[in-house]
């Protein structure tokens, strides 16, 4: 058992827990399996301006990010859940641990997401061919993106990596690849972005909230549209983030 709570604090280490209103809020969709998501503990994506509490309590999602998240249901972990994870974990951290400074990311393909975004906690640098490979293999030493956090000195610390699925998996095909009772993977709905041809619009604000993006309270086509953007009811693929470092916040 502590093992199994070791390795959850690891790949859990974006746990959230949705609140009522945002569950009745999150559109349902059936899966291939025929289970219909759900929204509990499990991992949400590290976008701007996201804040997150110790590991050791509950994490609250934001209403309005609930809004654009989807979770895989959250299944009881077993020892051989806990086995396999472990697993993963030692090929992930010595796959990346020569990446340490962003440059030599960088260098062997890895570009930074969203390079425009100040303040992000949590920058993604994304290996685009490795994504295209994650659509037919799964390589726990090969991961889509690496993540990093900035520090008070000014330079990023390498804390995690995240791994894509299709978007045509199901729940045991994403169980397959990272145990759903060790995390749980995520997708990003419904969201109002900017124009292609108008970036700088990225930073509207109505009424001290951002129009557009992960934390926006514009979940809807009809919105999007009032608010002159582009709606997506489904965008990138399954992706599920990994904690490098134990202890109780992999992010600190």
């Amino acid at each position: 058992m502590t093992k199994i709570v070791h390795t959850l604090l690891t790949f859990g280490g974006l746990a959230a827990l949705a609140t009522s209103e945002a569950r009745a809020q999150q559109p349902s969709r059936p899966r291939p399996d025929g289970v219909m998501p759900g929204m509990a503990m499990g991992d949400t994506a590290r976008m701007p301006g996201m804040e997150d509490r110790a590991m050791g309590t509950m994490h609250v999602m934001d209403a309005n990010m609930a809004r654009h998240m989807r979770l895989t249901p959250k299944r009881m972990a077993t020892p051989a859940d806990s086995q396999r994870a472990e697993r993963i974990l030692t090929q992930l951290r010595t796959a990346i641990a020569k990446y340490q400074d962003p440059a030599a990311a960088v260098a062997d393909g890895y570009k930074q997401f969203l390079p425009n975004v100040r303040n992000q906690k949590i920058y993604h640098f994304t290996n685009y061919r490795l994504a295209f490979l994650e659509a037919f293999r799964f390589n726990p030493a090969k991961p889509t993106s690496l993540l990093y956090q900035p520090q008070a000195n000014g330079k990023l610390k390498l804390v995690g990596a995240m791994y894509t699925a299709p978007k045509r998996f199901s729940y045991d095909q994403l169980n397959d690849r990272i145990p759903l009772g060790m995390a749980q993977w995520h997708e990003h709905v419904n969201w109002c972005l900017p124009p292609k041809d108008q970036p700088q619009r990225w930073l509207d604000r109505n009424d001290g909230a951002p129009v557009f993006g992960p934390e926006s309270p514009v979940a809807t086509a009809s919105e999007c549209r009032k608010a002159g953007g582009e709606f997506h009811p489904l965008l990138f693929s399954w992706m599920v983030h990994v904690g490098i470092e134990p202890g109780e916040n992999p992010w600190e």
